[in-house]
């Protein structure tokens, strides 16, 4: 692809603000504040109650484990710029998630912070990037609040100076969920601190949280970039911001709690619709277990902050259509669909996108068969690419082209658009779904795919695609199947074993296509990749064309 194009086409969807932002941060030095400290005051009421984490001990208290990589330091002797490591995992190691870790001791924790301020200066390195501070300011303040011992003054010193620093350097380059951890980070300060400053922390914070909010969070409830595994941050975000206010007595009001409250209660009942039977996260664009806070333990939180109570299923049939984020579930039982038809993100900010429209994920028994990629890492390289590609879903890709353009590691120059979607059910048992997108006008014939799934009690699925155009094309539709399963051809129909054997899913390949099974890899975590096969449903010759595919569940007896 044509650099040059690439680059104009993905900044032509950028918003004026962010090329503002962009040329500046690009000519300017970071913007840093001196300050002596000499009136470094404290809120009196605030409080807070106990907050959700999903950082654990590993092994003793300088052993440090992130993205399935782990480290141990000499003690007292923590190397924070790790250059060896990958820039995500550096970013853990500045977030201080580890000081929620109940198996960690307090002194060891009061070590880190020491450490932490006598040898990360001030600007410099992954630690002062605007992202880690936002996390970790939130993390120092939990912690603070915590009540595990006294809290030194140049603690409160190093963090009043830490959000001046962020103050000036809010990423309204990158905006989304950066953005958000930025507003959520200025809250947790200005009701820490008192003062002109930390009051105006508290009102820039207001005007973001606010404004995000509606921004951030669709009609639907779900989050704007359409990653499971951001929104379920975002939503911790929202709970965490909640939870101060209404544990705090500071004589402060605080105007719009009962919207926030009853947007983030919409948003923790879209992220339960959305979760598998086994509880979890579908992987769409860049989600991965064990990053974001488990969807039940986002719940109980809900809970606690708000007496939130899931309401129960009508009954063991459901059809759920998300048609704001582009999410549509049916559900029968342990039997489960999740299809992704919404557009990559926000215009302007598609850093999570993957290529991956009418994909879906498929649970059978609570178990999941037919699964999303996931990813990998943020790193530059052939698992990024291949993670954010159209080959790396249950999708169909034309002529080898993914049906957008993502490109290096967070960047989307011409992007797919869903044309329609919708998910109806006239009876119990019975779904119907409806969708096509765009994404391969581009190539020579104009083409559009079309995809039709329809679901038949008990177990049935029929998926119908057809590609609109004109000309000769090569067309592949995938199947992706999780580690734990393996497909044989047997008369011309795909079995799907489980490693005992049993069949639990039969495939009835187009009778147009050639079915062929590849070799593939599954990224459910970052940094752990397993390998898994992948049923390969492939056409070429003239279009417009229509491939249909069965897929039935079946267990032989044991």
């Amino acid at each position: 692809m044509n650099r040059f194009l690439l680059y104009a086409r993905t900044l032509a969807h950028l918003q004026l603000q962010q090329i503002f932002a962009l040329v500046q941060k690009r000519i300017l030095p970071a913007r840093t504040v001196i300050s002596d400290f000499k009136d470094v005051q404290l809120r009196e009421g605030i409080g807070l109650s106990a907050c959700i984490s999903r950082s654990r001990l590993s092994g003793n208290e300088f052993v440090f484990s992130f993205l399935n990589q782990t480290r141990e330091f000499p003690e007292g002797k923590i190397d924070w710029l790790c250059k060896d490591m990958p820039k995500l995992w550096r970013y853990n190691l500045h977030y201080f998630d580890y000081l929620l870790d109940s198996d960690r001791c307090s002194k060891a924790k009061a070590r880190l912070i020491s450490d932490w301020i006598d040898r990360n200066p001030i600007g410099i390195g992954d630690g002062w990037e605007p992202y880690t501070l936002s996390l970790r300011i939130v993390n120092w303040i939990k912690f603070f609040l915590g009540g595990e011992g006294s809290v030194l003054e140049r603690w409160s010193h190093s963090l009043y100076h830490q959000t001046l620093w962020l103050e000036r350097n809010v990423e309204t380059h990158i905006l989304a969920n950066h953005y958000l951890k930025n507003g959520v980070a200025l809250f947790f300060a200005g009701m820490y601190f008192r003062g002109e400053d930390a009051d105006r922390w508290l009102l820039k914070a207001r005007q973001i949280l606010h404004r995000q909010l509606d921004e951030q969070f669709l009609g639907d409830g779900g989050h704007y970039e359409r990653s499971p595994m951001y929104h379920a941050i975002s939503v911790r975000d929202y709970l965490d911001v909640l939870n101060l206010i209404y544990n705090s007595r500071i004589g402060i009001t605080y105007e719009g709690t009962e919207r926030l409250e009853v947007r983030t209660r919409l948003a923790v009942e879209f992220l339960r619709d959305l979760c598998l039977p086994d509880g979890e996260i579908p992987l769409f664009n860049d989600a991965a277990f064990g990053i974001a806070p488990c969807p039940a333990d986002v719940i109980s939180y809900a809970h606690s902050v708000f007496d939130y109570v899931p309401q129960p299923y009508n009954s063991s049939f459901a059809v759920k259509e998300k048609a704001f984020s582009g999410y549509y579930v049916t559900r029968e039982g342990p039997d489960m669909m999740v299809i992704d038809c919404g557009p990559v993100g926000p215009d302007y900010q598609p850093g999570h996108a993957h290529a991956d429209t009418l994909s879906f994920e498929l649970a059978l028994d609570g178990r999941r068969v037919v699964v999303d990629t996931g990813v990998y890492d943020y790193e530059p390289g052939s698992r990024r690419a291949y993670a954010r590609s159209t080959r790396a879903h249950n999708t169909v890709c034309v002529d080898g082209q993914d049906q957008s353009e993502v490109w290096g590691v967070f960047r989307v120059a011409r992007r797919a658009y869903p044309l329609y979607a919708s998910l109806t059910s006239d009876r119990p048992g019975h779904a119907l779904f409806l969708g096509a997108h765009d994404g391969y006008r581009r190539l020579p014939g104009r083409l559009t795919h079309e995809r039709m799934i329809e679901y038949f009690s008990p177990g049935r699925w029929t998926v119908r695609d057809t590609v609109q155009g004109k000309g000769e094309h090569s067309i592949e539709s995938y199947l992706h199947l999780h580690p734990d399963y393996e497909p044989h051809i047997v008369a011309g129909v795909v079995e799907v074993r489980d490693r005992t054997g049993r069949v639990h899913m039969v495939v009835e390949p187009p009778a147009n296509a050639t079915t062929t099974l590849r070799s593939g890899c599954y990224f459910p975590e970052f940094g752990k990749e397993l390998a898994n096969s992948i049923i390969v449903m492939a056409y070429r010759g003239r279009v417009p064309v229509t491939l249909t595919y069965r897929m039935l569940k079946t267990v032989t007896p044991q």
